[in-house]
């Protein structure tokens, strides 16, 4: 069975993508914990986010994305979480403070203009 990341990597299921590179994919969460909530994966599937082999470059990738979440929610915390229970596929979760953050968590589409125009 294939999951749900990678049939989102290969374009089966639609997702609101923000950023992507050879190695990475960010796209929104469709049950937002607050406004720009992201899923950043390897494009690669890979069990846990420590299996990743270059976790470098996917860091960076995510502290990209992170600093673009910043400006269009108003708000300099962005929060993160690395736990790998809910899809079996390697994903950061990154969001603006939930008690901070300004704009309609339910704007897929908007939130991802606005995230992309900050990359």
């Amino acid at each position: 069975m294939v999951c749900i990341f990678c049939k989102i990597i290969s374009g089966e299921i639609p997702s609101n993508k923000v950023y992507e590179d050879k190695d990475f994919l960010a796209f929104l969460d469709i049950h937002p914990q607050s406004t720009g909530h992201v899923q950043v994966i390897p494009k690669k599937h890979y069990r846990f986010v420590w299996d990743v082999p270059n976790i470098g470059e996917y860091f960076n990738a995510v502290q990209k994305i992170a600093r673009a979440l910043q400006k269009p929610f108003g708000t300099d915390e962005v929060w993160s979480k690395v736990m790998g229970d809910e899809v079996l596929h390697a994903h950061v979760w990154l969001f603006p403070n939930p008690n901070k953050a300004i704009g309609d968590k339910k704007d897929l589409a908007g939130n991802a203009e606005k995230i992309k125009e900050n990359l």
